[in-house]
């Protein structure tokens, strides 16, 4: 859709009325949801209202409908749970549930409902929807209302959010609140870990997932698990004595840890429920659904707002209710390999990798990556694996997946101190299995890492890439890790040792290597960032009228600066890729003095560390201070290494974990491929590549074609995927911003074919 239909769509959004609720259960995210429904419905024009307590509070009605306005959902984004309420309601279920419904909104002239939820939920928003024009007709038969109030009224728009714990709803790739759960779970396993190892204990930890082992199955490849249990994958019969035997073995190894983790409907292959004192006896939307509620015609069909990788999408609600029912059905036919399938191609594939790496010898498993590795020769080339650049939270977890597929292939594995300086050096090691153990929660760098190029070192490394008969190299780190691989493969003229297979895995906080939308570290960055501004505004909560300027890192690259931005409800953001005057500033902070006269009682800005050469973070400080000066006090925070964080977030090692598995399997491939006359010789451009994600496309691009993406200068691509977002944040400022720069969802249909894609993590 053009940026004119969207200017359009403002001009005749005023006086139309819109609501929003939450229901079912509670899910982290919620508020955050609630707050951009209501600060982007009321920056169009529309009269918004948020209705308390669910379906039961639309069944009710009277104080349960009440009219938002912009101060109403301020300082709500980083709270849990859902500050309008969340109630489940029987009345809702019954048509006159839904006639008394109708009649409240009727009365209040809403005709765009936005309900966050899960698929419950949603199904009956969508049953409401259709029985719109039936319901107003009855309430004019019944005297409740006019003929001419149902005529003004004729129609409902229904838009979702999908809110589950779960992540059990088919279409999109994560739901509101799964994130935030897999945070809570991955505490608990850190904290458990250090008891465990202590006592050398066997933990069981059950987690929620129902129906879906989405919870279970993620915190288990995240952390390692020695075994796990979903529903949508029983183990065979006698998985008992299995299970024991894998643990029993472990501890002959050494190992002082194991953890088992177990989803709350976990069942065996007879459909029996497997319980976690069984087995102990045993042994990351709003603005895009308000756009859509806008833009809705009667004609239009009910749809959620889902991800497709990094972007907003709209989904028809019911081809995603009706897929997600599909998953049931195969599990209680026990058709479990399906059920698998319809969870989506990133849900197979994690369970894939997961049966890959908890078990070291790779013919106990059975899955389809596993099938790929047994059918290449075991040749015992030697990989080499370095880490380049500045600690990235996941790093370790790529590393450990690297080096147990490799080895699970065949290869020898020489882990590398130092970055290119340490192969240089000859600071090389060979690794084990149990070297990596424990490595996935893991933060910083345990190989060890420095921004070093090779340029400078080039003879040293090729002597000992021959030294130790290396025939790959898998180079995972920020820009510095591209570009050394850069100047390696422009090296292949004068030293042929350098002709030999070559990956990047990006790993920076920065998010600055081009060629892909997300790098290693990144996530773990924007939530240690968040959680950083989020104690900084409640450190003033006793305070009235307080601006904090808050520096970011990130280098030139402004990603870290405007997620975290949004993420928090930044009043402002400065980035070098989007340039400031002095008129910006001043308008920036005449916007906050005005702010502060009516109901905003704290502000936020942001400032990337190098976003513009004089207008430095303590100018900027002293400027807010001084024009603000009897309005509001200025104070000045500088996050710094707090946001390469600590233990990585799941995401992190989710995505550390598969990429580490992806850049092995390219690697063993091009071996092969260019084994001849007993050594590896490889010294075409697609044998020098970068693993990429694009939208939900995994591909392995060669880094001489990145070279015209890249501004070398100024350490980044030259055109950023996410620049359009900071549109959004902008219109939730509360700055009167033009919709020419933000790119509305598209139509997406939820199809086998469609959710058989995996979105990377």
């Amino acid at each position: 859709m053009s940026s004119v239909d969207l200017e359009k769509l403002k001009m005749t959004c005023g006086g139309r009325a819109m609501a929003v609720l939450t229901s079912g259960g509670d899910a982290q995210g919620m508020n955050a949801a609630v707050r951009a429904v209501t600060r982007m419905g009321i920056y169009v024009g529309a009269k918004v209202y948020l209705i308390y307590e669910g379906y039961q509070g639309l069944v009710d009605g009277g104080d349960n409908i009440k009219l938002a306005h912009w101060h109403s959902v301020t300082n709500i984004i980083q709270l849990g749970g859902t500050i309008i309420g969340s109630a489940r309601c029987k009345a809702f279920t019954t048509r006159e549930g839904r006639l008394a419904a109708a009649f409240n909104l009727v009365q209040k002239g809403i005709t765009n409902l936005c309900v966050c939820g899960g698929d419950g939920s949603l199904t009956g928003a969508n049953i409401f929807r259709t029985e719109w024009s039936s319901l107003l007709d009855e309430l004019v038969q019944k005297g409740r209302i006019t003929d001419t109030l149902s005529k003004q009224h004729n129609h409902l728009n229904i838009v979702g959010l999908v809110g589950s714990i779960d992540n059990d709803f088919c279409g999109t790739d994560m739901t509101i609140g799964a994130d935030s759960a897999l945070h809570r779970i991955m505490e608990i396993i850190d904290a458990i870990m250090t008891t465990a190892q202590s006592h050398q204990r066997t933990f069981v930890l059950e987690v929620m997932g129902r129906h879906c082992g989405y919870l279970a199955l993620v915190s288990a490849l995240a952390s390692g698990a020695d075994w796990l249990f979903i529903p949508e994958a029983p183990p065979q019969e006698g998985w008992e004595d299995r299970m024991c035997a894998r643990l029993e073995t472990s501890r002959i190894k050494g190992s002082r840890l194991n953890i088992i983790i177990i989803a709350e409907g976990a069942i065996d292959r007879n459909g029996k429920p497997i319980s976690s004192t069984y087995v102990k006896d045993s042994s990351k939307l709003g603005v895009e659904a308000v756009i859509a509620l806008m833009e809705a015609s009667p004609d239009t069909p009910a749809c959620v707002i889902g991800l497709s990788g990094n972007h907003a999408v709209r989904l028809p609600l019911m081809e995603c209710v009706e897929m997600t029912k599909l998953v049931q059905t195969a599990m209680n036919e026990k058709r479990f390999d399906e059920a698998v399938k319809l969870r989506g191609g990133s849900f197979e594939n994690n369970w894939n990798i997961y049966k890959l790496l908890a078990f070291q010898k790779p013919a106990q498993t059975e899955s389809k990556l596993e099938s790929a590795c047994l059918c290449l020769p075991q040749s015992n080339f030697a990989v080499a694996i370095l880490n380049v650049g500045a600690p990235a939270a996941g790093m370790n977890a790529a590393v450990r997946s690297a080096v147990r597929l490799a080895l699970a292939h065949g290869h020898k594995v020489y882990g590398v101190h130092d970055g290119f300086q340490g192969l240089a050096n000859g600071a090389v090691f060979e690794m084990e299995w149990h070297t990596v153990a424990g490595w996935t929660g893991q933060g910083s760098s345990l190989l060890g890492t420095k921004r070093t190029l090779p340029s400078k070192l080039l003879e040293k490394i090729a002597e000992n890439i021959t030294k130790f008969n290396i025939s790959a190299l898998l180079v995972i780190g920020g820009f510095e890790a591209y570009r050394g691989v850069l100047e390696l493969f422009e090296a292949r003229g004068h030293y042929d040792e350098l002709c030999i297979p070559m990956c990047v895995i990006p790993a920076t906080i920065s998010n600055n290597v081009p060629g892909t939308d997300f790098s290693l570290g990144a996530d773990t960055a924007v939530n240690a960032a968040m959680e950083g501004c989020d104690k900084i505004k409640q450190s003033a909560s006793g305070t009235k009228r307080r601006v904090f300027v808050v520096e970011t890192m990130g280098g030139y690259c402004g990603y870290l600066a405007t997620s975290t931005g949004i993420a928090v409800g930044a009043d402002a953001a400065y980035i070098f890729e989007d340039p400031i005057n002095i008129h910006d500033l001043k308008t920036n902070v005449e916007h906050l003095a005005e702010k502060m006269k009516k109901d905003i009682q704290r502000g936020l800005v942001l400032r990337n560390e190098k976003c513009h050469e004089y207008y430095t973070t303590d100018f900027i400080h002293r400027l807010y201070s001084s024009e603000g000066k009897g309005i509001f006090d200025c104070r000045v925070n500088v996050l710094g290494h707090l946001q390469q964080g600590g233990a990585p977030s799941p995401f992190d090692r989710n995505y550390g974990t598969k990429l580490g598995v992806r850049a092995i399997q390219w690697i063993s491939k091009k071996l092969t491929e260019h084994f001849r006359q007993g050594r590896v010789f490889a010294n075409s451009p697609e044998t020098a590549s970068v693993l990429t994600l694009k939208r939900k496309v995994i591909s392995f691009v060669p880094v001489t074609e990145l070279k015209d993406q890249t501004d070398f200068e100024h350490r980044m691509p030259k055109v950023q995927w996410w620049y359009n977002l900071r549109t959004m944040l902008r219109m939730l400022a509360k700055y009167q911003t033009s919709f020419c720069d933000y790119v509305p969802g598209e139509i997406e249909h939820v199809t086998r074919r469609s959710i058989s894609i995996d979105a990377g993590f």
